[in-house]
């Protein structure tokens, strides 16, 4: 039995990591330079943008205003807030010659979201697992990004993708005159599959996918007299199923779509800033998600994937 000189183990190791790398989904076009880098591009594609999506569904705080339990039955809030955060999509013309695809749309890309939060128990002593029900509905705008838009069949209203959440939220420690007041909550998100390209208007690149989140969150806050502030961490796992196509950049032709599966997890601190009025608040949201290397084989420019993302969100707050 002969064993491997480390010079080669390393050798081995190192040709590991390009190779796991590779999108198994572009390897018959690996003969052909620029329908294999296209492939890869796309594919990378539609990686890159699902973190994004699922921030801008997910945002920080699970209902803006409110960040441990309501209290009980009998108390419940509705907010309307905008998620934000700087969007760069990649250019639809990319040819395939090099590896790195330019920056196409860049922009500050608003995410509307309706909330609502209701008591069911008050808790036992110091509110120590007190419950809300907690619920949300997307409202994700398309007009905003040429060739963005809903897939066919997909749940939307108008040009809006319609997305559906529920959750809960269990208190720890109810606020008092000197303590704040904390809690921990589990939401569900889902966003019904959405484009971006269209191979028909002649682009060379196009991606379609649709989003399961799930968001935890331990967040407190304490009022102030008409100031309420507050601060969470958070955990996300998103999932979803995405179709990739391209066109040739040789011959013209478009290729048959691709079936590419998601699955990406981030974490994220945010604070909260507002006005509380008792049943009227204005908050204002500033988070950060802190960034994970999806070891992709495009570079993008002007977007770094690996790299975090800070997000911001603004909304009013109705309730008792």
């Amino acid at each position: 039995m002969r064993v491997a000189s480390p010079a080669l183990v390393l050798l081995l190791l190192g040709a590991a990591g390009p190779l796991a790398a590779q999108n198994s989904q572009c390897q018959p076009y690996a003969g052909q330079a620029r329908a294999f880098n296209t492939c890869n591009a796309v594919v990378d594609g539609a990686q890159a943008f699902h973190p994004v999506l699922g921030l801008l569904t997910s945002g920080g705080s699970p209902v803006l205003g409110t960040m441990s339990g309501l209290g009980g039955f009998g108390h419940f809030y509705v907010s309307a807030r905008v998620n934000a955060t700087h969007v760069v999509l990649p250019d639809l013309n990319y040819d395939g010659s090099t590896t790195t695809v330019g920056a196409g749309d860049k922009l500050f890309f608003p995410s509307p979201v309706l909330e609502a939060a209701m008591g069911v128990y008050g808790g036992l002593r110091g509110g120590l697992l007190s419950l809300d029900l907690l619920g949300s509905a997307q409202l994700l705008p398309t007009t905003q990004i040429a060739n963005f838009s809903v897939a066919p069949g997909a749940r939307h209203i108008g040009s809006i993708a319609l997305g559906l959440g529920f959750g809960a939220r269990v208190g720890i420690v109810r606020e008092t005159a000197l303590t704040p007041g904390v809690a921990v909550s589990v939401m569900h998100r889902n966003i019904p599959q959405l484009r971006y390209g269209d191979l028909g208007t002649g682009g060379n690149l196009s991606f379609a996918t649709d989003l399961n989140a799930t968001n935890v969150r331990l967040t407190a806050g304490k009022r102030f007299s008409v100031l309420n502030l507050g601060a969470g961490l958070g955990w996300d796992h998103y999932t979803g199923d995405a179709t990739a196509q391209f066109r040739d950049p040789t011959t013209g032709i478009p290729e048959a779509a691709l079936a590419v599966a998601l699955s990406h997890s981030r974490t994220m601190g945010f604070a909260d800033v507002g006005l509380d009025f008792q049943h009227f608040k204005l908050t204002t949201e500033a988070g950060y998600q802190l960034g994970r290397d999806p070891h992709l084989v495009t570079t993008f420019t002007d977007f770094d994937p690996a790299s975090g993302r800070f997000f911001a969100a603004a909304g009013i707050t109705l309730g008792l």
